[in-house]
């Protein structure tokens, strides 16, 4: 039996938003090596197509499905193809997101519409496509990577902290609506790791990494290793929390 069928998720079908590059790779791959047959969602064609090949190389089963999250046509047709090629869902991470930064009385409605579009709605979209599978399987875990701004604030923020505020918010109405069901829902604030999107931002990695607890940044395989686990067995009793990886940034 090869390490992938032995691992906790094996079998098991899981969407990984956002899965191109950065986090949504990391965790791809972490559930790949937990036995789980994925569903990379992305647009980035480019990004998608070099996770699944990682994946595939380490002997896994890896879909790329090319789309925008936010969009309700796109999001039923990979969902589509998903079920299709692989079967009905289990673990969907929604991961993919933007990030913005702009002084409050600068941000035009049409970047805060996007900003919500994309962090927000497409996180709504995603579940409401997917849960069904979940249901009728009675097992189900749902992950949104939301950020930690919503628990430290971001100046030049306001429409991302609101978006993934309101992810937060999501995921703990979602968490009671669904407990009799089988189906968790948890989420996840990246504090400070180091992605391709920190370093497109306006922030010196370095000089910021100095003020935190551990004095350097995170990795997108921190916060792989705590979506894994909250899509295990192990964590079935687990639902509606925030499980912070910020290297002690914030404390709760």
């Amino acid at each position: 039996m090869s390490s992938r069928a032995k691992g906790s998720l094996a079998g098991k079908v899981a969407i990984v938003t956002g899965a191109g590059r950065g986090i949504g790779r990391a965790v791809a791959l972490r559930l790949a090596r937990e036995g789980a047959l994925l569903s990379l969602w992305d647009q980035r064609a480019e990004g998608v197509a070099e996770t699944c090949a990682a994946i595939e190389a380490a002997g896994g089963r890896a879909l790329a499905c090319v789309g925008d999250a936010s969009s309700a046509v796109e999001i039923a047709r990979n969902a589509r193809q998903t079920r299709e090629a692989l079967g009905p869902v289990a673990v969907l991470v929604n991961n993919a997101g933007i990030v913005g930064f702009e002084k409050f009385l600068s941000i035009s409605e049409a970047q805060w519409d996007r900003m919500l579009s994309v962090n927000l709605k497409g996180p709504f979209l995603c579940t409401q496509e997917i849960l069904p599978d979940m249901l009728t399987a009675g097992w189900g875990r749902i992950i949104n990577i939301s950020s930690s701004s919503v628990q430290t604030g971001g100046a030049t923020m306001s429409h991302y902290v609101a978006a993934k505020n309101g992810l937060v918010g999501l995921t703990r109405a979602l968490a009671v609506e669904l407990a009799p069901t089988g189906v968790t829902v948890n989420n996840i604030p990246p504090g400070f790791i180091d992605t391709p999107m920190l370093r497109e931002s306006p922030i010196d990695i370095e000089d910021f990494a100095k003020t935190t607890p551990m004095k350097r940044a995170g990795s997108p395989d921190d916060i792989a290793g705590a979506v894994a686990w909250l899509a295990s067995e192990e964590a079935g009793y687990v639902t509606g929390q925030t499980i912070s990886v910020n290297g002690g940034r914030f404390l709760t």
